[in-house]
């Protein structure tokens, strides 16, 4: 066993929580590259990067790390590192190319490839079967605001479990709903960039449903543990004024509860409360979506502080800075705050009770600006955002919590959506010009956590 002691700093030691699994994540369309490679069809994220002035740097995610035909690198950083798991992303687009009707043999293959080498490498593998990339098709047909979207990720799932079920055990079915309904057809910051607002809240049913379909398929071929992963926030307001106190519930209801509610107690909360419309609910499907997952993700990387929105505002709230936080490179909306992960556990098990399953820390991490050019980065300021946050987790088990796992995001640099490459999460520095991987420091000091995790 190699010896990483030196590589923890005073003031980076987190209190190692006893027992838990350790995992690291990537996204398809984040590292694969090869868009027009393998039988691969269209996505929105193929849309959106090809549309001018939509992605901050114009880059458009090809070749990226080129993980398509680089994943053995990639599967030897995650044995390197000493993850149990690795949270990889599946595009359905290599699988369904058109997002329904044909079958894509080579993506089968690619999948079955990747599996088959994390297995060799004593690494669990533990897939995501949407991480944003609907294929285009779909979102031509109306998207996540179209139900029978839901069924069509169904078919998928049936699809791409009935290749990999026989050795795929632990399935995510839907990453962050709510950043595809709120981002993503709200305010269309990501794709597919629309601006519905509050006409959005059909693509949160939508994806809830998606879910509660492919979690009854993949466990009909076998899996012994699948789940969906919302992003979770604390949501603190600015001051004790009503004003504040009423925007911050209403802000906490729409990111948080409007997602969590449905999956843990089979109800959407009081959407009336905001003015808003109901849920298109069918009969069927609130039993489809709270049937039970066998663990809940939450990817947490900030808490969020809220005010009373201003005069003539389409929302009831508005997001602001958070006093007196350090931040991330993402500036001041990410400010840096591990103490909100441990009150935002504990809160969701003081809500949701014996409804809640064991969590999963299923993504958090944070960037900060890093030269482009290959070279092992020094990356102090992120070992402290996840000394911080592991501790953080250590303080929620303490109380009671139920976390079995912990995953940092991510375990490559990749193109971050709208970001492009101007920002970096990996705990490995990726040259976008060669591909070339280079562990930072954070990996050698997260690689010594673990190791001592289980001594």
């Amino acid at each position: 066993m190699t010896d990483h002691s030196t590589d923890i700093s005073p003031g980076t030691q987190p209190r190692i929580p006893h027992g838990i699994r350790w995992s690291a994540a990537t996204a398809a369309f984040q590292i694969e590259g090869a868009r027009d490679q393998g039988g691969r069809g269209r996505t929105i994220w193929d849309d959106f990067v090809d549309t001018p002035g939509a992605v901050i740097d114009g880059a458009t995610a090809d070749p990226g790390p080129g993980s398509y035909h680089r994943f053995h690198e990639d599967v030897d950083l995650a044995k390197r590192l000493g993850l149990d798991r690795y949270r990889f992303g599946i595009s359905w687009a290599r699988i369904v190319p058109d997002g329904s009707g044909t079958v894509n043999r080579q993506g089968l293959d690619y999948y079955s490839r990747l599996v088959d080498a994390l297995i060799e490498a004593g690494v669990t593998p533990f897939p995501t079967l949407y991480h944003w990339d609907l294929p285009s098709p779909l979102e031509a047909a109306g998207g996540w605001l179209n139900r029978d979207t839901a069924y069509r990720l169904e078919e998928y799932a049936a699809a791409i479990s009935g290749h990999l079920g026989d050795r795929v055990k632990h399935w995510y079915t839907i990453n962050e709903p709510a950043m595809t309904a709120l981002e993503g057809y709200a305010i269309g910051t990501l794709a597919p960039a629309r601006q519905e607002l509050f006409g959005a809240l059909p693509a949160a049913h939508h994806q809830l449903l998606a879910h509660g379909l492919a979690m009854r398929v993949l466990r009909e071929a076998g899996a012994e543990q699948v789940g969906l992963t919302n992003n979770h926030t604390l949501v603190r307001p600015q001051s004790d004024s009503p004003e504040d106190m009423m925007a911050a519930g209403a802000y906490n209801m729409i990111h948080n509860r409007v997602f969590a509610d449905p999956v843990l107690t089979g109800q959407y909360p009081e959407l009336a409360a905001l003015g808003l419309p109901e849920m298109p609910t069918q009969p069927g499907d609130m039993e489809l979506i709270s049937a039970g997952p066998d663990f809940y993700g939450v990817n947490y990387y900030n808490p969020t502080t809220v005010a009373a929105a201003p005069e003539g505002s389409p929302l009831p709230f508005d997001l602001v800075p958070t006093p007196g936080a350090e931040t991330t490179g993402f500036g001041e909306m990410w400010p840096i705050v591990p103490e909100a992960l441990t009150a935002m556990l504990t809160g969701l098990r003081d809500d949701y009770g014996d409804a809640l399953p064991p969590i999963i820390i299923a993504e958090n991490g944070a960037s900060f600006p890093e030269p482009d050019r290959a070279a092992k980065i020094d990356d102090t300021n992120r070992i402290s955002y996840l000394a911080g946050h592991i501790q953080a987790v250590a303080n929620a088990i303490a109380a009671g919590v139920n976390v079995e796992e912990y995953t940092v995001w991510s375990l490559i640099d990749n193109f971050e959506w709208a970001a492009g490459y101007t920002q970096r999460f990996g705990l490995t520095h990726v040259d976008y010009e060669t591909g070339e991987r280079t562990p930072k420091v954070s990996f050698d000091w997260l690689c010594g956590v673990i190791e001592r995790s289980r001594t």
